[in-house]
C-alpha cells in the first residue's frame, strides 16, 4: 500500500466509497468522474502501479478482476446490451492515478476507438 495513493487510501478506508463489489484481492466503486452514465472502477487492493507493472505473482488478482467482471456487468445491468473494458497505462496511455485499475463503462452507444 503507498499512502499517498488515493486508490489506496480509498481500499484501506482512509477515504470513504461505496463499495459496489468486494472480491478477494479487489473493490469496485463508481468513479466520481463518470465518463458515461455508468462507469465503475475495480482496483486491486495491493498497491501495482500499472499494467505494465503486473508479475505472474498476481496472477490470482487478475483472474479473480477478470472473471469477476462479468457478474458486475450484470448487477450494472449491462449484460445484455454490453459495455467497454478499459485499462489505461502510463501517461501516454491516459493513465491519471498511478494505481492499476479498470474501467467498465457503458449505459449509452460508446464510440469505437479502432
Amino acid at each position: 500500500m503507498s499512502g499517498d495513493c488515493v486508490f489506496c487510501q480509498i481500499v484501506s478506508g482512509q477515504l470513504k466509497s461505496k463499495f459496489i463489489y468486494e472480491g478477494k484481492t479487489f473493490v469496485a466503486f463508481h468513479d466520481i468522474e463518470p465518463k458515461a452514465p455508468t462507469h465503475v472502477l475495480l482496483v486491486p487492493r495491493e498497491h501495482i502501479p500499472s499494467l505494465q507493472s503486473v508479475t505472474a505473482d498476481q496472477s490470482e488478482m487478475l483472474t479473480e478482476l477478470f472473471t469477476s467482471i462479468p457478474t458486475i456487468a450484470e448487477q450494472l445491468g449491462l449484460g445484455e446490451k454490453g459495455y467497454k473494458v478499459v485499462i489505461n497505462t502510463g501517461t501516454e496511455g491516459g493513465q491519471t492515478v498511478p494505481h492499476l485499475h479498470v474501467h467498465i463503462l457503458g449505459g449509452k452507444q460508446l464510440p469505437q476507438m479502432f
